[in-house]
């Protein structure tokens, strides 16, 4: 027999996991475990409402608009041509 189906192994493993761990730790342990996959449960029964969100977010994101990105250079060149860009003089 191999594997954890025999009860036996089921308690050689529980106490290998109590002398390695102690008895105060090991609740703990399962506590976040449970917690930790219950969160993991309800992430994948509320990812289609949220795939939606995320593919609008990212086409916008995509095509950024040029109207802004011209603004942002005539400032950059605005600001060097003023001398407020690059090392101060000592």
């Amino acid at each position: 027999m191999a594997g954890l189906d025999n009860p036996i192994h089921l308690m050689f493993l529980l106490g290998v996991l109590l002398l390695v761990f102690g008895a105060k730790r090991l609740p703990e342990m399962g506590r976040s475990l449970g917690s930790g996959l219950r969160g993991f449960k309800d992430a994948l029964s509320t990812d289609a409402p949220q795939q939606h969100l995320l593919e609008r977010d990212t086409s916008a994101a995509a095509q950024p608009p040029a109207a802004s990105a011209l603004a942002d250079l005539r400032s950059v060149a605005a600001a060097a041509a003023s001398g407020e860009v690059g090392p101060r003089p000592t």
